[in-house]
Order: structure tokens, then C-alpha cells, then sequence
């Protein structure tokens, strides 16, 4: 184990890259705009849902920094609550650990999962590529999985700053990428206004993945504008293994 409190799983194969994942610049933001609050509403059902379903052995794939994961362990409860968090990005998980204590933070690949057949009760899946197969095997039957991803008009305001033509997001495609041994339980949508400040807004464009599909001259005029009103808003998956 490292210093910081976390293990590098991560082999040399499994990395597409020499540093694999999010830049040091896309964290900073990431971390800065998170603890403002702007996506608090999504961080408070999260945990309200981990809590109701009863998980008590957790993994959030793609953890990132550890925003979202801090919260799915803080059960209302006395039962004890297991909680890993995986992310290919070590820079993000170093993150983590230094600022979250409890959870388990690990260095791996979503293609393979560092867990046991049917150890988990709970597998959280934020705006990150599902490994089907993997999520089947570690997801004991009657767990669920928690698929968040953009909801069609997610920061329509945002995208059409960035390009000539935006195109709505489809949350339900995920459904048929995980094909048998999933049943969908409920479909949940988190929407909330934002009202971004320049930093704020900087920080959102560094944060996301969609200003590298944009031209570089429609970016830099959102960055120099002194704010911007959107809408946040997110489509959560509860999807029960069977």
C-alpha cells in the first residue's frame, strides 16, 4: 500500500497511455467546481440510494477524486458499510485518499475488477465506460448497479457555447449495452439550476470532456465571458441483478 492509503492494481497493459485518465489541470477543476456545490443535488441522492437499498459492500467505478464515493458510505444506519473506490487515474486517487479516509481506494481498470465472484451488493457507475462482463461477475444476484450518465439537455446552454449543433444526450442506450442478467428497477432524473461565476465556468470547461471536441476559438470566448445560467441535469439508472 501506498503512503497516501491507497494500492496500485493497475498493470502495464491495462494503461492506454503512460499517465492513463484525467490531468492534473482536469482534477483541480474537477475538485474546486464539486466542492462548490453545483452538483451537490447528485452526491445527496446518491447517498440517499445507497442508503435505502441497504448496500453494504460498494465500489464506484471511475471514482475520480472521491466526491461522489465519500457519500455512499455514510450510512443513516449502524450496520458497517464497505466502500471501494476505483479509478484508473492514480493522480485522482491519490486525491482521494489524501482527503477521504475509510474507503478503500484502489489504482485498476474497470476491465478487470480486483474482486471476488458475487462480492458486491453495490457497484456505482458515474459518466464512465461499462465493462459488462466484469460487472456481472462481481455483482452478487439481487445487488444493483447504479448507472449515472447525462441527461439529454445536461448543460444545453454549455454545449451550445461550444458547437454550431448540440446533440441531445441518450442516457437509455446503457440499457441495451448490459444486456441479460440486468433488469432496470428505476429510472431517476436529478435536475438543478446553476448560476457559474467566470471561475466556476472555467473550471466546468476543464472538467469536461466535451471542450476537446470543440474549436479552440469558441472555448477561449465561454472562458473570457463572465458567467453563464444552465442546467445540470442527470439521469440515474437502478438496475438490479438477476
Amino acid at each position: 500500500m501506498a503512503r497516501e492509503g491507497y494500492v496500485n492494481l493497475l498493470l502495464p497493459q491495462q494503461k492506454n497511455s503512460p499517465s492513463p485518465g484525467d490531468s492534473a489541470e482536469s482534477l483541480r477543476a474537477r475538485r474546486a467546481f464539486l466542492e462548490a456545490g453545483h452538483y451537490a443535488p447528485l452526491r445527496k441522492a446518491l447517498h440517499s440510494l445507497a442508503d435505502e437499498l441497504g448496500a453494504r459492500r460498494i465500489l464506484d467505478l471511475g471514482c475520480g477524486e472521491g466526491y461522489y464515493t465519500s457519500a455512499l458510505g455514510a450510512s443513516e444506519s449502524e450496520v458497517e458499510v464497505e466502500v471501494a473506490g476505483l479509478d484508473i487515474a492514480k493522480p485522482a486517487i491519490q486525491l482521494a485518499a489524501r482527503r477521504y479516509r475509510g474507503i478503500r481506494w484502489i489504482v485498476g481498470s474497470g476491465a478487470s475488477l480486483p474482486f471476488a465472484d458475487r462480492s458486491l451488493d453495490l457497484v456505482t457507475n458515474l459518466f464512465t465506460q461499462l465493462h459488462v462482463s466484469e460487472l456481472r461477475r462481481v455483482i452478487e444476484h439481487g445487488g444493483h448497479l447504479v448507472i449515472v450518465t447525462p441527461a439529454p439537455d445536461h448543460l444545453w446552454s454549455l454545449r451550445a457555447g461550444l458547437f454550431e449543433t448540440v446533440q441531445a444526450h441518450e442516457p437509455e442506450k446503457f440499457l441495451g449495452e448490459l444486456g441479460d442478467g440486468f433488469t432496470l428497477d428505476r429510472h431517476l432524473n436529478i435536475r438543478n439550476e446553476l448560476d457559474l461565476g467566470q471561475q466556476a465556468l472555467r473550471d466546468l470547461l476543464a472538467m469536461t470532456p466535451y471542450v476537446w471536441k470543440a474549436r479552440p476559438e469558441r472555448r477561449a470566448r465561454l472562458e473570457a465571458s463572465p458567467g453563464l445560467r444552465t442546467a445540470a441535469h442527470f439521469t440515474v439508472l437502478v438496475v438490479r441483478r438477476c
